[in-house]
């Protein structure tokens, strides 16, 4: 090779090399930061939230296929082994029931001082893979409640039935929706509308919370009223039957559990296939770090959405499946963007989010 030209490629594979260096780093620390959050029992059991474990098995490091039962055994021991980490904030009303079953149960979080008018209310469903989880989480709870609730939210968090109770997500769904109309009915004795009524899910939650948007006979088998909006927060699955073939290895017992075998079983708790016309507006916040595309699920049924009539976003994030969660209602862009979904529902929210800015 001619000397000159030898120099040029030298010269070129250094360039190369020292842009590209920064870039490779960068990722190389962010996999490893990922993996220190992510594995790792013994750091769990040492004082590490379940939901952790949840979310590292989300973003695909998980461990083997566990059933359902033996999901629940695993995050039991994790909760026996830091029992004496705080909980969540105490809700103003704890443990309300809707329905006979003992997970049949919401906490109910008040505002101090009342604006003029009733109450907006969030409504929050836990994940865990419609396995595990529960209302009083401190990842799900604090830093929701201590943002909207000082700014005149009422803040609603459920348990529902999982599937070791034996309720697959089809009827976890329709637990999710007769909780809904208890909130309704009962909006009024809090200071609550039930007339502005936003839903959120993380994760199964995410999953059920679009299902009850979707399906429009769910809603009206469980007596549930309009909803002002709907937010889904990295869902488990929003096209069932596309999810199912590429669910992660470690996950495909529990959500043959949640599912069933077979594709009309998919089909009936699918939001994708569910999804009819007059359905409240919707917005899919999904994790662009997974490995099963949420975003591109996410996507699809905004587009669904809004042929039949439905608005619809799609708020892609680079973030871990449990930081959508645990992060939102931090201050940051984040949050600023999902109360920019919230503000264009209804003027009466607009108002409490911008006067809650003001004061912070």
């Amino acid at each position: 090779m001619h000397v000159g030209n030898l120099r040029h490629t030298l010269c070129l594979g250094l360039f190369v090399l020292l842009v590209s260096a920064p870039l490779a780093a960068e990722t190389w620390r962010e996999r490893m930061h990922e993996r220190i959050q992510q594995r790792g029992l013994a750091r769990q059991e040492a004082g590490r939230p379940p939901e952790a474990e949840i979310g590292a098995e989300m973003a695909g490091e998980g461990g083997g296929d566990l059933s359902c039962a033996e999901w629940a055994r695993r995050i039991n021991r994790i909760e026996s082994a830091r029992q004496s980490r705080q909980p969540g904030p105490s809700p103003d009303r704890g443990d309300v029931a809707y329905g006979p079953e003992p997970r049949t149960r919401l906490d109910v979080y008040l505002p101090k001082t009342r604006s003029a008018g009733r109450a907006p209310i969030i409504v929050m469903v836990h994940g865990g893979g419609w396995c595990v989880g529960d209302k009083r989480s401190e990842k799900l709870t604090a830093n929701k409640v201590a943002r909207w609730v000082p700014a005149g939210f009422i803040f609603v968090a459920i348990n529902y039935p999982m599937v070791s109770d034996g309720a697959d997500a089809l009827a976890q769904a329709g637990h999710v929706a007769r909780a809904l109309a208890f909130v309704q009915s009962h909006a009024e004795s809090w200071g609550g509308d039930a007339e502005r009524l936003l839903l959120m899910g993380h994760s199964a939650g995410a999953h059920l919370v679009s299902l009850v948007h979707a399906d429009a006979r769910l809603r009206q088998a469980n007596g549930l009223r309009p909803l002002l909006g709907v937010i889904s927060l990295d869902a488990g699955a929003i096209d069932v039957v596309r999810q199912m073939p590429r669910v992660y290895p470690f996950l495909k017992t529990r959500y043959r559990e949640a599912f069933g075998e077979h594709e009309a079983q998919w089909v009936a708790a699918s939001p994708f296939h569910r999804l009819e016309p007059g359905a409240s507006p919707w917005l899919g916040v999904c994790s662009t770090r997974r490995q099963d595309d949420p975003c591109g699920q996410a996507q699809a049924y905004a587009e669904k959405s809004r042929a039949l009539g439905v608005p619809a976003r799609v708020l892609p994030e680079r973030m871990s499946h449990g930081a959508i969660n645990d992060d939102l209602g931090l201050p940051g862009r984040y949050t600023a963007a999902v109360e920019a979904f919230m503000t264009s529902l209804d003027p009466a929210v607009a108002s409490l989010l911008k006067a809650g800015s003001a004061q912070r």
